[in-house]
């Protein structure tokens, strides 16, 4: 689950990055780190795979629950980090002024 999760995450910020007119939302780093996840996943899939062979199709529904609560939490760190990097780099230069009228 936790494969599957960041594989459609990593497709759809893709998607959204190439079809993206302008880089105002700075969509590249969250695609990096979702397919960065996904490779990750892949990985440890294959070599889970290796080690369990037929079983590994056999998973209980408790792990599948963990696995997928799992994807959501890496979905969700990797979105937190997007967000205070943008936050930082404030591309559009909104917090700026938003901190420049609240010192008025």
């Amino acid at each position: 689950m936790t494969l599957l999760i960041t594989i459609f995450a990593a497709v759809f910020v893709t998607y959204k990055w190439y079809r993206s007119k302008d880089d105002s939302l700075q969509l590249a780093p969250l695609m990096f780190m979702f397919w960065g996840a996904s490779l990750m996943w892949m990985v440890d899939a294959i070599f889970e795979y290796i080690e369990l062979r037929g079983e590994y199709f056999m998973q209980s529904p408790a792990d599948m629950l963990n696995d997928a609560f799992l994807g959501l939490a890496v979905v969700a760190l990797a979105l937190i980090i997007w967000v205070v990097r943008m936050l930082i780099t404030d591309p559009k230069g909104k917090v700026r002024a938003a901190l420049k009228k609240q010192a008025k």
